[in-house]
């Protein structure tokens, strides 16, 4: 699949540099998927998915639960979620996922953040095209041979199995997130670098001096808003 396991460890490395903020968001992310369905992962699969991801942030558990018990409360806080798509330096694309309880405000916004820092909006579709949803799963303690034999037996047909160092790290298509993960932790593999359904990008292009300066503070803009989530793009930031 050719997807490089720094380009993993950068994106995760840049969220643990502000560890508030990405509680922060977290904690919406928990709000909001507990609001929708029932409270309780077991029969919330969106919010089970969000728990394991916040496992993999270290997300300590007191805001977890905290945003949960705001959620069985009467509040009626209504958020959307929105997809926005753009272009930044030197042939660069961003796909920003946000939640917002105020779409003109967050439209508003992330526009500003593309325009002040060398990008520009594009319309819904205009990216994402360029992009494959993937699950991916990151960690230690097996080898990629053992891997393939471990999700061969529970049946499962991944899209790559990579190995690098002493990490082993699987894509798989979106809807076998939670079946993977199973296989995997039912052979024994108990922690996550990264656990998550995340865009790829299918091409990636290379970015140097003043232009890589410039996409690395429209990435720095989009990421400090508070209504997105996550930002995915095609730079090699390795």
């Amino acid at each position: 699949m050719g997807r490089k396991w720094n380009n993993i460890k950068e994106k995760k490395a840049a969220k643990d540099a502000n560890t508030s903020r990405v509680y922060s968001k977290f904690a919406l992310e928990i709000y909001v998927a507990a609001k929708q369905g029932e409270p309780n992962p077991e029969s919330n699969m969106a919010l089970k998915f969000v728990l394991e991801r916040a496992k993999t942030y270290n997300v300590p558990r007191n805001i977890i639960d905290r945003a949960i018990d705001k959620a069985k409360g009467a509040g009626d806080e209504k958020y959307d979620e929105l997809r926005y798509e753009g272009f930044g330096p030197n042939g660069s694309m961003l796909i920003v996922d946000t939640l917002t309880n105020n779409v003109n405000r967050t439209a508003s916004e992330v526009r500003a953040a593309f325009g002040k820092n060398g990008g520009n909006m594009g319309v819904s579709g205009s990216v994402a095209y360029m992009f494959d949803a993937t699950a991916v799963f990151a960690f230690e303690g097996k080898s990629s041979d053992d891997v393939l034999e471990i999700l061969m037996d529970a049946d499962l047909d991944v899209r790559d199995i990579m190995e690098e160092e002493d990490t082993v790290i699987v894509y798989a298509e979106p809807d076998q997130f939670h079946a993977v993960q199973t296989a995997l932790k039912d052979a024994g593999i108990e922690e996550f670098t990264v656990a998550e359904l995340t865009m790829l990008a299918q091409n990636e292009v290379e970015l140097s001096g003043d232009a890589e300066a410039q996409f690395e503070k429209l990435i720095d803009a989009l990421e400090d808003l508070d209504d997105v989530q996550r930002v995915y793009h095609n730079v090699d930031l390795g």
